[in-house]
């Protein structure tokens, strides 16, 4: 994990199978956003769906896109105005879902696929883990009239560590 100001980002690889890459994916609560990886190089059927989905919840749909662009009509009401992919998400191949205003709620697992009506390949799983906000701890000193407050601070440290 690296630590950059107020938030901190892992990702991990977890299993890996012939069709879907499991990760966990951690952000801090508050951020301003949370980008859920999803990359695809395989054949782009005629009429293609892309659908982001969270089983846990009902409906089950974070996000879906279309030829046309978004749909998110059968949209959980959860993830209003909080979620987009790329503009040229189905040229590119890159259907990674920005979620904003990350929760503690939102921490559950996301399932990016694809689809041409018939068949649906499941692409990515990815484990969302969204922590809470580290409190800083404050005091306040009076000095006479008026009082001033004073922000403990503790340093840590920043290290990277990358996973291979």
């Amino acid at each position: 994990a690296f630590h950059t100001g107020d938030w901190c980002f892992c990702l991990c690889v977890l299993t890996a199978s012939q069709h879907a890459l499991a990760v966990v994916v951690e952000v801090t609560e508050g951020a301003e956003s949370v980008l859920l990886p999803c990359l695809y190089s395989g054949f782009i059927p005629e009429e293609p769906t892309v659908t982001w989905t969270r089983n846990d919840l009902h409906p089950k749909s974070v996000h879906l896109l279309r030829e046309g662009g978004d749909d998110l009509r059968g949209q959980n009401q959860r993830y209003r105005g909080r979620t987009s992919v790329r503009f040229d998400a189905l040229d590119t191949r890159d259907f990674s879902l920005t979620l904003r205003t990350p929760q503690l709620t939102d921490s559950s697992n996301y399932t990016c696929s694809i689809s041409d009506g018939r068949e649906e390949r499941r692409l990515t799983d990815i484990q969302l883990q969204v922590k809470g906000q580290q409190q800083i701890p404050t005091a306040s000193v009076n000095t006479g009239e008026s009082s001033v407050l004073v922000r403990l601070v503790v340093n840590m440290l920043k290290q990277s560590h990358f996973v291979y």
